[in-house]
């Protein structure tokens, strides 16, 4: 998954694929962030578009 096309994703398919990854292979967003280095600003705006925002207590956007 090439992460730097976030602008390019329709952001209902990107959020599914981030909450993949932070429920498999991430603590946080913060770590999946880091770890694909992605800009945490861009991708919580990205998916506010569509009405999703991070919630820390089940490491997932909803």
């Amino acid at each position: 998954m090439d992460w730097n096309q976030l602008k390019r994703i329709d952001p209902y398919l990107l959020v599914g694929l981030v909450n993949t990854e932070l429920r498999n292979h991430a603590e946080s967003l913060n770590d999946f962030c880091r770890t694909h280095d992605i800009d945490k600003m861009q991708l919580c705006a990205r998916l506010e578009t569509v009405n999703y925002q991070y919630n820390k207590e089940h490491n997932q956007f909803r």
